[in-house]
């Protein structure tokens, strides 16, 4: 679904990728694993948009796309879940995942009625049993990075990247965590998943 063909990536004349190819399927769990540095979240980035600068050429479900930015990659269906999560602490779950793509009726007012329903529905699917207004600082990490997914499913993505998803979780986290990508990889979803934790 997704093919990088010849990725060179510069940051100051230090080269952080070199001519890197990459075949992602749908339905599968694509691992990219490496040591610290290697360039695989330099790689995913190009990927999703946040770096719109480089060489070579990307092959979205057989058609050459250069994004912009990462609106743009969302708006195809590519959602990357950063290492670094990006939520904020003193909004609810429903706030977080509609930040900046509220629903709004006829006269321009927020649709909170129809947000938190679909946050709901987002959270079973995902197996989170919370209630969409809890605030994102009242969860555990591993539960705030369910919320990121949930984020990137609101999109209907269909490339998930995952940098590094497990670095702060803990084993039982890292099994829900699994579980989603199971039921993922059965929805046809691509997922990208970025370790350097070999056992994973």
């Amino acid at each position: 679904m997704l093919v990088a063909e010849n990725i060179t990536k510069k940051f100051s004349g230090v080269t952080a990728l070199d001519k890197v190819c990459l075949e992602l399927h749908a339905g599968k769990v694509n691992a990219i694993i490496g040591e610290n540095g290697a360039g695989k979240s330099t790689l995913m980035k190009i990927l999703s948009g946040v770096y719109p600068a480089y060489e070579g050429r990307i092959i979205y479900k057989n058609e050459t796309v250069h994004f912009k930015n990462t609106r743009q990659a969302q708006a195809a269906g590519i959602a990357i879940i950063h290492q670094e999560l990006n939520l904020i602490p003193y909004l609810s779950i429903t706030e977080n995942i509609f930040l900046g793509r509220e629903i709004t009726n006829r006269l321009g007012t927020l649709n909170k009625t129809a947000m938190r329903q679909q946050t709901a529905a987002l959270l079973k699917r995902l197996k989170l049993p919370v209630d969409p207004d809890t605030m994102i600082a009242s969860l555990k990490v591993g539960q705030q990075q369910v919320v990121e997914i949930a984020k990137a499913l609101l999109f209907d993505a269909e490339v998930i990247i995952m940098d590094e998803p497990t670095s702060a979780i803990s084993e039982s986290e890292v099994e829900v965590l699994f579980g989603i990508i199971e039921q993922l990889k059965r929805e046809q979803k691509v997922i990208a998943y970025i370790s350097h934790k070999l056992d994973e």
